[in-house]
C-alpha cells in the first residue's frame, strides 16, 4: 500500500480479515501492533510501499504480524519522557507481544515484526 494517513486503516482490516481466518477470538492487540507499525512507516519513511504480512509461526502458537517498508533507519525505542508528544507505541507493542524486532533486508529497507499469542 501507498505510505499515506489512509494506511493504517488499510492494514487493520487486512489484519482483522486475517485474524479470523487463522481463528483468533481478539484482534484488539494485532490492531495496535499494525497500526502502529504501519503509522511508524508512512510518518518515518514516508517513500515507496508498505507491505503487511500476517501468517502464523510454523513452531509456536503465534501469530506473526510483518510490516516492510523501503526505509534504511531502523527503529528505536527511546528512552521515556513525559514530556513528549510521541514515542510511545514501540514502548507500548513491546509490552502486549510476545516478542518483536526488526530485520534488514538485502536489497533497500527493512521488516518490523511482532510475535502476538493466539
Amino acid at each position: 500500500m501507498a505510505p499515506s494517513v489512509h494506511a493504517p486503516a488499510r492494514a487493520r482490516r487486512y489484519l482483522a480479515e486475517r485474524f479470523r481466518e487463522l481463528g483468533h477470538a481478539d484482534d484488539y492487540v494485532g490492531q495496535l501492533v499494525v497500526t502502529e507499525l504501519v503509522t511508524n512507516a508512512y510518518r518515518h519513511v514516508g517513500f515507496g510501499l508498505i507491505v503487511v504480512r500476517v501468517f502464523p509461526d510454523a513452531h509456536e502458537a503465534v501469530t506473526v504480524i510483518e510490516v516492510w517498508d523501503e526505509g534504511a533507519e531502523l527503529p528505536v525505542v527511546r528512552p521515556e519522557d513525559r514530556e513528549a508528544v510521541s514515542g510511545r507505541g514501540l514502548p507500548l507493542i513491546s509490552e502486549l507481544v510476545r516478542d518483536w524486532g526488526v530485520r534488514p533486508l538485502n536489497e533497500e529497507g527493512k521488516v518490523v515484526w511482532a510475535r502476538c499469542a493466539r
